[in-house]
């Protein structure tokens, strides 16, 4: 199924022979047991997971590396997560089949591939032209048909909403007031918050009366949340 033949041209964009091999799936399947170890326990992340070619996101000269827990540049400033940091945003999501959900930072396309694999329906934003095209070809190409903008994360996407959940992939300074109008009762918005080089990980529910509840879950690093769309 995810198999490239050559160079495969998208509206004049040309993406690297890439291929799914048994060494590919045996390199992923050593990552997934990797992550049990490190606390991801939701089967239903780790089959998604399993079952999204990490590699196809990166450029060729890091596939060797694609299934370490390790974070790489993929153009434009920004980078794809660390896989546990994907895997673990996603769990504290609690995603089930058929769940609206919002992603700020669509980046590579990794995380809404993941999204997409479990079966959610995707409503993703990105800030950088350069990263919207090539991201949204690969997303496409692996079969994915997640609702693509290129726009402002912090304004999120209210002709949509509300949402199930929303996952933030980038450090924001603050919690953008137009996410908590976004959600649906009892959602969850997913943020690291914090400036720097590393934020702590919220994990914000809405209530029934309109007060929200946040638990935090650890620190980590992530490429800053930017107003300004790239060209």
């Amino acid at each position: 199924m995810y198999t490239f033949g050559g160079i495969i041209p998208f509206n004049n964009v040309h993406l690297p022979t890439m291929e799914d091999s048994f060494r590919h799936k045996g390199m992923r399947k050593k990552l997934i047991e990797d992550l049990k170890t490190l606390g991801i326990t939701d089967q239903d992340v780790l089959t998604a997971m399993n079952n999204v070619p990490r590699h196809f996101f990166l450029d060729l000269a890091f596939v060797e590396q694609a299934y370490s827990n390790t974070a790489f540049q993929i153009g434009a400033g920004q980078t794809i997560s660390h896989p546990r940091t994907v895997a673990f945003q996603t769990q504290l999501l609690e995603v089930k089949k058929g769940m609206k959900i919002l992603e700020i930072g669509t980046g590579s396309g990794f995380q809404t591939s993941v999204l997409c694999a479990m079966g959610a329906r995707v409503y993703s934003i990105e800030r950088q032209k350069e990263l919207f095209g090539k991201s949204k070809k690969i997303i496409h190409h692996l079969g994915f048909t997640p609702h693509l903008f290129l726009g402002d994360g912090y304004k999120g996407q209210a002709s949509y909403a509300p949402y199930d959940g929303i996952i933030v992939t980038c450090g924001a300074p603050y919690i953008p007031e137009a996410l908590l109008e976004q959600l649906k009762v009892g959602a969850k918005l997913i943020i690291p918050i914090g400036e720097g080089d590393k934020q702590i990980m919220h994990r914000i529910i809405k209530n029934a009366d309109g007060t929200f509840q946040s638990d935090e879950f650890g620190s980590f690093s992530f490429v800053p949340m930017l107003k300004k769309i790239a060209k």
